[in-house]
């Protein structure tokens, strides 16, 4: 089974940006389905995006077009770049293997302050 570890979160201030990092242990490209999840303090985890093994990526509308999540093959690794960050956006965030089902990591800590 895929593992996943997450970086690159940390604290920001309001309006800023950040790129998260899902480094897979396996080929990340034959991964059927990979998402991007997030958990806000006191409130379950939430999907923000997908990508299949053909490259094609989705999103939920509250993400409001600031988040990309793109994938390099060579390096097994999904990132998820989030633009004007807002208080609401603190959580920890997750990827994960959607098909096949997959086990969560521990997560990348993401804090919106002044």
């Amino acid at each position: 089974q895929v593992h996943f570890v997450e970086s690159g979160g940390g604290l920001v201030h309001p309006g800023g940006s950040l790129t998260l990092s899902c480094a897979a242990s396996e080929k990340i490209s034959d991964i059927g389905a990979l998402g991007w999840f997030r958990q806000a303090p006191g409130e379950g985890r939430r999907l923000l995006a997908t990508i299949t093994n053909r490259g094609d990526t989705s999103y939920e509308d509250f993400t409001r077009g600031r988040f990309t999540l793109s994938r390099d093959d060579a390096k097994n690794t999904a990132y998820l770049e989030m633009r004007n960050l807002g208080p609401d956006d603190t959580a920890v965030y997750y990827c994960k293997s959607i098909f096949p089902n997959g086990d969560w990591g521990q997560g990348t800590q993401v804090t919106v302050s002044a």
